[in-house]
């Protein structure tokens, strides 16, 4: 890890500005990335026709001898468990430490790394998401990081950039901090992990969400993410209307009421999750029942159509028996 010398001008004077970081993460591979960020059918399409025209992948998106970071790390030694950590993913350019969150960081031992070149005109996968991987992996190398208490969070598009992260990545991330902007999962632009991610995605993450109170749009939007949440077995979420704001950066108030309820994970019900995954499980194994009564029909346009649906919709949670299906219905052709 290299450090610059030169420091933005309305950066705060305890932060490092123009860290370059040096090492790769397995985990932001490009196959992982496309693995954990796309649907099955995608990703197997994508693969197929590189291999039919003999391309490789260049497994690393981005250069990092060429990419900047900004990094705060508290003034106070770490616990005995280590720092927390908050890697955030901004809706803005540069790599920038908001000064008034510097506070609460300090008082919750947290380590602040947030990457430039990474706002919302950046490319989600080559950039945003490879970034935000790199960021945490570099620093877990070089802090001594808790990492039951590693978390990611974001403004605006950078904040629903962060519940993509979160959701693809429970195994490293086990929060988020969403600041003005979230979507609703299950779909191409959220799509679901494998089950092993996803369950653990359900029993270990916290989502929280702090919205301005006249920030009508993205108000709606958080409750129609909740919805979505709670009907895929989500259930340890926080919300929290910040008074007199619209659609802007949370106060330094905001910030610190939203580390404390980041930091307070309340395990799900077992038998309410339980019910949940059995209804969610049922629905999957009747409609994947109906793809294979097409198939057996010989109506393989039919059943390419609702496989593709069922894809969109259970992504990883439906490989790899979707995988088979669709090598079935190619057979048809």
């Amino acid at each position: 890890m290299r450090v610059g010398a030169q420091t933005q001008p309305d950066a705060a004077p305890d932060v490092r500005n123009d860290v370059v970081f040096t090492e790769y993460a397995p985990l932001a591979r490009s196959d992982e990335l496309m693995r954990r960020f796309m649907t099955p059918l995608v990703v197997e399409n994508i693969m197929r026709r590189a291999t039919n025209a003999g391309m490789a992948f260049n497994q690393q998106a981005v250069d990092l001898a060429k990419e900047k970071f900004a990094l705060f790390v508290p003034t106070r030694p770490p616990p005995p468990q280590g720092y927390s950590l908050m890697v955030f993913v901004p809706p803005w350019g540069k790599a920038l430490v908001p000064p008034d969150w510097i506070p609460a960081l300090e008082s919750h031992g947290m380590i602040f790394v947030t990457a430039a070149g990474s706002g919302n005109t950046a490319d989600i996968l080559q950039r945003r998401n490879p970034l935000a991987l790199l960021g945490a992996y570099n620093v877990m190398q070089h802090y001594r990081v808790d990492p039951s208490r590693v978390y990611v969070g974001g403004m605006s598009g950078g904040s629903r950039v962060a519940l993509r992260i979160a959701l693809s990545y429970p195994d490293l991330f086990h929060g988020a901090f969403l600041n003005a902007g979230s979507d609703s999962i299950g779909n191409l632009q959220a799509p679901l992990p494998s089950t092993e991610l996803f369950h653990q995605f359900q029993e270990s993450t916290r989502l929280v969400f702090f919205t301005g109170a006249t920030d009508i749009t993205n108000l709606y939007q958080d409750d129609d993410s909740r919805q979505s949440l709670r009907q895929w077995c989500v259930f340890d979420l926080y919300d929290e209307t910040m008074p007199f704001a619209g659609h802007e950066l949370a106060t330094r108030r905001d910030f610190e009421h939203a580390l404390n309820a980041l930091e307070h994970h309340v395990a799900p019900n077992a038998d309410t999750l339980a019910s949940c995954r059995q209804r969610r499980d049922n629905e999957l194994a009747s409609k994947m029942l109906d793809v294979q009564k097409l198939i057996a029909k010989g109506k393989a346009a039919e059943a390419s159509s609702l496989l593709k649906k069922i894809d969109e919709h259970f992504a990883g949670l439906a490989a790899p028996q979707s995988i088979q299906l669709s090598d079935q219905i190619a057979a048809q052709h």
